[in-house]
């Protein structure tokens, strides 16, 4: 189905079912004589050839017959409740139809929001980067390195990892700038600067 699409009966079948909904509630009676073709084009807003295709839906159906002269005559209470039933039943199959396909455009139009945001906040991020290339990165210490205790200078940080520790955090303190002989202790948070995929090497290196 193309998008944009809607799902709808046409005028002459919705007053054909109007007209058949009366007659299954009993606001008319069978054999009784309801208003002229003119007169139902005038009650619905439509033209007389749409007023004429909703009397010829109901005389196929036997619902009515049309007598020249004598107008349109009540037939059957059965055969409008029967049409009623069925006309329903394709309006809720119809209207099902609708409720998918809005629930799909809306997921469409969600998705397409949140591609735009995830493209934005991409761009954002690299302009971030761009202007900001020595944002660190920071790993904490644990017992679970092999370098515990020993200096950045001993266990060849720099060489291992090609990132270069701007500061460490210990307790309370915050070491700028702490050295080569800066010692790994537990605890520590160590910040560091290097390349986009420095965060990894580091951690490889410490926790191996």
């Amino acid at each position: 189905m193309e998008k944009g699409v809607r799902i709808t009966n046409p005028r002459y079948q919705q007053i054909a079912a109007d007209v058949a909904s009366k007659i299954a509630s009993k606001s008319y009676s069978v054999g009784e004589k309801i208003y002229a073709r003119s007169s139902i084009a005038s009650q619905y807003g439509v033209s007389a050839e749409t007023a004429r295709r909703a009397i010829c839906v109901l005389t196929d159906l036997g619902i009515v017959e049309t007598e020249i002269g004598n107008g349109v005559i009540i037939k059957s209470y059965e055969k409008a409740v029967d049409f009623v039933r069925h006309y329903h039943e394709i309006q809720t199959v119809n209207n099902l139809k609708k409720d998918i396909q809005d629930s799909m455009e809306r997921q469409s139009k969600e998705l397409q929001f949140f591609n735009d945001c995830l493209s934005k906040l991409i761009e954002k991020t690299d302009r971030f980067r761009s202007i900001n290339p020595f944002t660190p990165f920071e790993i904490e210490i644990t017992q679970n390195t092999p370098y515990l205790n020993r200096t950045a200078s001993e266990t060849n940080f720099w060489h291992k990892t090609n990132a270069t520790i701007v500061a460490i955090k210990r307790e309370t303190k915050l070491l700028l700038s702490p050295g080569p002989y800066a010692i790994f202790l537990s605890g520590d948070i160590v910040y560091f600067i290097g390349d986009e995929n420095c965060f990894e090497r580091v951690q490889k290196f410490l926790y191996p």
